[in-house]
């Protein structure tokens, strides 16, 4: 329950106190002051979701939620501009990577633990249509996501278009690549792209992509878990540095 701020005074006061918020939660045909507050939390570019009553009640049983609940953000996400500009600043090419529609909170914590061990600059995420990042994703990370910079965008297109005017290369990793991660040229600006194990990564955002590049593999089974890609490409990433 510690992620989680309920009833209509509280929920209001977190948002217009800035506090990071995964999603704001409203019950389905609510009041118009409910619906208000479903307003300003969307003019802070907050994600809502309107659920039956009995859905709220199991999240906050025995509780007056008065049919609103918030959940609160365990980390602080960071601007993703700064961070380019920084990495930049201190001479160093930005390493990132970008998380289309994973909603396993397990693999995203184990992605992370990866990344943070690797030296990405930041983790980009998505506003909706992913894992929000909990308890689970925080112990599966082993601490990780204390320390890499996490960053949540709205529209992950317009987010590549950013990438690209700083001259960084977007790079997918997906099964259906006709190049090999070791094939590219790897020590320069890259963002890579990852998306779910089941769905790939969406056609929109893998059009935007400078190069789509697969994992060499020889056994019968055709993918790869997103984590253990993950872990993979990060490797290559940093050996490819280190060598030159």
């Amino acid at each position: 329950m510690k992620d989680l701020v309920y009833g209509i005074h509280s929920v209001r006061e977190a948002i217009q106190a800035g506090k990071s918020i995964d999603k704001v939660i409203i019950q389905k045909n609510s009041s118009e002051v409910l619906q208000e507050i479903k307003k300003i939390a969307r003019s802070y570019q907050i994600p809502t979701q309107e659920v039956p009553i009995t859905a709220i009640n199991r999240l906050c049983p025995q509780k007056n939620h008065q049919g609103i609940v918030a959940y609160l953000s365990l980390i602080e996400y960071q601007p993703l501009d700064e961070i380019i500009t920084r990495t930049f600043e201190n001479g160093e090419n930005p390493f990132l990577i970008m998380l289309d529609g994973i909603t396993d909170v397990r693999n995203i914590g184990a992605i992370a633990r990866s990344a943070e061990c690797m030296g990405v600059h930041a983790l980009i995420l998505p506003t909706s249509g992913s894992a929000r990042i909990n308890q689970d994703t925080m112990k599966t990370s082993s601490g990780a996501l204390n320390y890499l910079p996490v960053c949540k965008e709205n529209n992950l297109r317009n987010t590549i278009l950013t990438l690209k005017s700083f001259g960084i290369n977007i790079l997918a990793c997906s099964e259906k690549g006709t190049k090999k991660i070791y094939e590219h040229n790897l020590n320069q600006p890259i963002c890579w792209v990852l998306g779910d194990e089941h769905k790939g990564i969406s056609s929109q955002l893998l059009k935007l992509c400078d190069d789509v590049l697969a994992i060499p593999m020889c056994g019968h089974i055709e993918s790869l878990n997103v984590s253990v890609a993950a872990g993979i490409i990060c490797y290559e990433t940093v050996k490819q540095k280190n060598c030159k």
